[in-house]
This record gives structure tokens, sequence and C-alpha cells, in this order.
């Protein structure tokens, strides 16, 4: 291991993982930052191309895994092969109506397996922790059991535990809301007119999923338009 700490951001391309990589950046400097995206059979490729222009912005090293093959048994509305319609409704509304079951765009244990393999690779690179974006407001009644505080801390103590406690994960926004990162991201000149997070792959978002719900209310709650409008 190098003396000088290295970390691996998992990175989407969307306004919380791009935070969560500026972050890393500001506090361990952009050569000691690697962000690793990864391609799990979303609908479309937008957020890995927006990932990319991230990367290449801010000059760090950026690899990629493909998962897909793993979710080819679900029928998660956000995977290539499933007929399901992604709602067109906010967060809030999805879980009103689950009754504590996650939300339909939920796929199986995907910050697991992201964060597992992420793990391997980092101590590969010699990294000595992960970033993830997991946030308050993705937890939120169960919405997506793996944002949670309970996820991270046993992620947290089995990567550690695992990897003979060389690599710790850490998830910065575990206790904020959406707004809160925004109002990070901008302090740390996050290039958010860079990102993506709409469900589908049109040219310009949607506006109506629950992640642009919850993306354009961030912005409106820092005072700001979303500058990837």
């Amino acid at each position: 291991m190098s003396s000088k700490k290295k970390a691996m951001v998992l990175f989407s391309g969307g306004v919380d993982s791009a935070t969560a990589l500026g972050m890393a950046i500001e506090k361990y400097g952009k050569e000691h930052v690697i962000a690793l995206s990864v391609s799990y059979g979303q609908k479309h490729t937008k957020e890995i191309e927006a990932a990319r222009k991230i990367a290449e912005y801010y000059g760090i090293e950026h690899l990629f895994l493909d998962l897909a093959k793993i979710f080819a048994y679900s029928d998660c509305s956000l995977l290539q092969h499933s007929d399901k319609e992604i709602p067109k409704e906010s967060y809030a509304k999805q879980i009103a109506k689950t009754e504590g079951e996650p939300v339909s765009t939920y796929v199986p244990f995907r910050n697991g397996l992201f964060l597992a393999s992420a793990a391997s690779i980092a101590l590969s690179k010699e990294c000595s922790v992960i970033y993830y974006g997991a946030h308050a407001d993705d937890a939120a009644g169960s919405a997506y059991p793996d944002c949670s505080m309970a996820f991270q801390e046993a992620m947290e103590q089995a990567i550690y535990v695992g990897s003979g406690q060389q690599l710790h994960v850490e998830a910065p926004f575990i206790n904020w809301t959406k707004e809160a990162v925004v109002k990070e991201g901008i302090r740390l000149q996050v290039p958010y007119e860079l990102t993506w997070s709409c469900y589908e792959g049109a040219d310009k978002p949607c506006g109506v999923c629950g992640t642009c719900i919850d993306r354009a209310n961030a912005f409106a709650r820092n005072g700001i338009k979303d500058p990837a409008l």
C-alpha cells in the first residue's frame, strides 16, 4: 500500500456521485482518486456518457465494469429487458403505494454488488477508501434499502473485515437530504451541467420520473436553476 491514501468513488454520472467525487478530489487530490462506473443493464447509457465527461473534466482515472448479467433475472423497470413502465411520479407518491416495499426502480441489491465489486478493484488499485453517494432521501420509506444507514454500516464492516482491515466504505451523505448534497456540490463547484439523472434516455430529461423530480426540487431549494437544463 502506498503511503499516500487513494480513494475510489462509485460514479454513476448523476448529482450524488458527482458530488461525492468532488468531495474526494478536494480531500485526496485528483491524482489519488479513481472513479468506477458500473453498467447494470439499464435502459440507456446517458449516465455512463455523463460519467465519462465528468472524469475527463477532472482529469482522473476512470474505470468501467459491466454487471448486466447479474441482473438478467430481475424485472426492475430500469432494466433494458423489462417491459415495466418507469413510474412518472415522485418517490413520496410511490412509497405511499408500496406498503414498506422498495419502489419499482430498486435494482435488487445493486449497491451491495457495486460495493463488493469495487472493494476487489480498490484493493488491487491500492485504495484505502470507497465513496458512494447514498443519501437519506433515497432511503426514506425503504424506497432504496441499500441506501440506508443500516446497510452502509453493515457493508463497511464486511468490507473492512474482508479486506484485512485495509479498506473502508464511506457514504458522506448518508444522513443528508438531496438539497444538502446539492448545496455541498455548489460549494465544490461540481460541474452539474455535465451530469445526468433521468431514468429515461431521451435527448433531454423527462422531468417527471422520481429522480428528475427529486433533482429539480434539490436545485430549487438551493435557489438555482438546474445547470443541466
